[in-house]
This record gives structure tokens, C-alpha cells and sequence, in this order.
């Protein structure tokens, strides 16, 4: 049996009538660039998200840009994050003007570890940026208490943690901002790359939909120099449509990790996913260690089972960052799982037979 990474195609046709009337809705109305589609989706994801507003844009690099364009960082700041993420969250405080401090994950969850936060902080720190990685919530009460005993901002990554929650809070609400990603294999994506910005300060908001608007609200009135970051109406239209079913996707996801949890967790060498106490976790992949990955990864290849590996280098190791001269012993856990790391098929429609089919293999292996 074939077993496909992710199957968009499936989710296009169970809600086709639902995309192709929107899309329809924006050709008919000529509304390509920013207009009405945009404003309700900003509308719609802000409900959702539980913050007061939602600032969308051309996509999650971009948000990130502007989150920290927006808190005025500047050259010679240090912005702290993970060292297991992909680039854009270090690429983005690079090219905000700060320099990228990684510090290493926990030993079971991929997220940041608040006791390496806690010692990368200098003078120089401004801010923390913690990924949602996979779907699992960071450990935000450590962190915002880290944040709040330093004087520093927080931006939370959302981009794979769309709707997951820690102790019963939306992530996205604890830090001054959060940035989603809506890139067609999210939890929530469109048909093309999107993104948005979310905050509870007005004022804040204000300034990133400005930065991402040429620098102005209105047309012809720039009061800033910004960027052309601009969600298009044709991607807010199908967000707008898809956005009603993400909830029980959710939940479909969180029922396959389940059937996987319990097919693979007795297998040897096979790590499942760690969920932490009260974080609610949202799978946007499901991804599994075993010490002998790259040899699993062929055998469930060669027999139809699509898999990926994210991320096969911590970023602190890319050469990007080579200037800085990192050493494994620096960042031991993420060092060790960059070479354990797979990600099995999980997407809201994945049925029972496949699920069986990937868990067979890997117990074959």
C-alpha cells in the first residue's frame, strides 16, 4: 500500500465546493490584492487565535520580520531561539538587524530549553523566540517568567501549532506576538504561500500592518518605510474557507498520533513523540527518533511509505551560521536528534489501513 507524506489533493476534493465558490467569489469581485476576503479572514483568524488582532501577510518569514521590525530591534541587539527550527526563525532576526543566540532543546519535546535561555542571556539581549515545534507548545510559563525577569520581548512561532494550546491557553497569547505560516502543508494552508501576525496591542499591530503595506494604512500616505508583504485575496478567501474545519482536522490528527503512539511505542529503538503535561499538541508532523534512521527511512521508502526528515541539520551546524564557530557539545540534544529524527505520514485524512501499514513496516525493520 502507497502511503503519501501528506495528501492535499484529498483535503482539496472533501471540501471542493467550499474552495472553488471562494475562489470563484474573488475573480467575480476583482478582489486580488488585499480588499474584503483579507479583511474577514484577519477577522476570522483572530477570533480563532484569541488575540484582538491579526495582521496578515505574504508569508511566516515575513511575519517574523515584521514582529521584530515592529519591537525596533536594532544592530548590536541578540535575539535568543532554538537551535531545532527551520532558518527562517534565525534568518528573520538577522535580518532585522540582531544577532541570532541559539540555545539547545529539551531532551524529549524539540522545543527550547528555559535553562539554556536563562544562560545565553547578556546585556545585549532583547528578546526570545520560541518555536512550537511540530505541533507541541514550548514550556511558556517558564519562558514568559524568564522574559519577565530580564525586561525581554517574546515572539512565539506558531507556524506548526496552529490551535494547540498549553495549560489550556491558546498559543500566540502569551508573548507581545506571534507569527503563523500558512504554506500549503500546514494544519492550516492555503493554495500558495501566506502568513499573518497576532497581538493583543493595538499600537503594535498597527506598525507591523503598516511595515507590511509600504509603510502606510492608506494608499499614497507612507509614513514609514516598509515592505510589499500583503496577503493576496485569493489565498485569504480559501483560508477563510478552510478555516471553519481546522478544528476537527485537529482533532483527526491528534486521533492518528494515537493509533501511532500505540502501534509504535513497543517497537525497539522506535522514540515516539513526547507530549508534556497540559500542552495540547497539534501534529503537524509526526516525527519519531530511532538511532538508525536513515536505513528506517529507506525501508519505508522502498515499500511506499513517503517520510521526511525535519530538520537533518540543527541550524547552529548550517553553514549559514558557520561564522560563529558552534561545537556539537554545545548543543547536545539537538546535535543528537538531527541524526534520529523522521517524520511518518500524518495528515488529517489518513485512514486506519495506511496508519496499520506504516506501523507493519516499521515493525519489520
Amino acid at each position: 500500500m502507497a502511503v503519501p507524506y501528506a495528501d492535499l489533493q484529498l483535503q482539496y476534493q472533501s471540501i471542493k465546493a467550499e474552495i472553488d465558490a471562494a475562489i470563484a467569489g474573488v475573480i467575480r469581485d476583482n478582489a486580488f490584492i488585499r480588499g474584503s476576503y483579507v479583511d474577514a479572514f484577519e477577522r476570522e483568524f483572530a477570533a480563532a487565535a484569541e488575540v484582538a488582532h491579526c495582521v496578515s501577510c505574504a508569508n511566516g518569514t515575513d511575519a517574523l520580520y515584521l514582529a521584530m521590525r515592529a519591537l525596533k530591534v536594532k544592530p548590536g541587539d541578540e535575539v535568543i531561539t532554538t537551535a531545532h527550527s527551520w532558518i527562517s526563525t534565525a534568518a528573520m532576526i538577522t535580518h532585522s538587524g540582531a544577532t541570532v543566540v541559539f540555545c539547545d532543546t529539551d531532551d524529549a519535546k524539540f522545543t527550547i530549553d528555559p535553562a539554556a535561555i536563562e544562560a545565553a542571556i547578556t546585556p545585549r539581549t532583547v528578546g526570545i523566540i520560541p518555536v512550537h515545534l511540530y505541533g507541541q507548545p514550548a514550556d511558556m510559563d517558564a519562558i514568559m517568567a524568564i522574559a519577565q525577569k530580564h525586561k525581554l520581548w517574546v515572539i512565539e512561532d506558531c507556524a506548526q501549532a496552529h490551535l494547540a494550546r498549553y495549560k489550556g491557553r491558546m498559543v500566540g497569547t502569551f508573548g507581545e506576538a506571534a507569527t503563523y505560516s500558512f504554506y500549503p502543508g500546514k494544519n492550516l494552508g492555503a493554495m500558495g504561500d501566506a502568513g499573518a501576525v497576532v497581538t493583543n496591542d493595538a499600537a503594535l499591530a498597527e506598525q507591523m500592518a503598516m511595515l507590511a503595506r509600504h509603510g502606510g494604512l492608506v494608499k499614497h500616505q507612507h509614513h514609514i518605510e516598509g515592505i510589499n508583504s500583503r496577503l493576496d485575496g485569493m489565498q485569504a478567501a480559501i483560508l477563510s474557507a478552510k478555516l471553519p474545519h481546522l478544528a476537527s482536522w485537529t482533532e483527526a490528527r491528534q486521533a492518528a498520533a494515537e493509533v501511532y503512539d500505540a502501534g509504535l511505542n513497543q517497537i525497539e529503538d522506535v522514540v515516539v513523540p513526547e507530549v508534556a503535561p497540559a500542552r495540547s499538541h497539534v501534529y503537524h508532523l509526526y516525527t519519531i527518533r530511532h538511532p538508525r534512521r536513515d536505513a528506517l527511512a529507506a525501508h519505508l521508502n522502498a515499500n511506499g511509505v513517503q517520510t521526511a526528515i525535519n530538520y537533518p541539520t540543527a541550524l547552529p551546524f548550517l553553514p549559514a551560521y558557520a561564522r560563529f564557530g558552534h561545537r556539537p557539545e554545545q548543543f547536545p540534544n539537538a546535535h543528537r536528534d538531527q541524526g534520529r529524527i523522521l517524520s511518518l505520514p500524518m495528515f488529517a485524512e489518513i485512514t486506519r489501513e495506511q496508519q496499520d501499514e506504516v506501523i507493519e513496516l516499521v515493525r519489520k525493520f
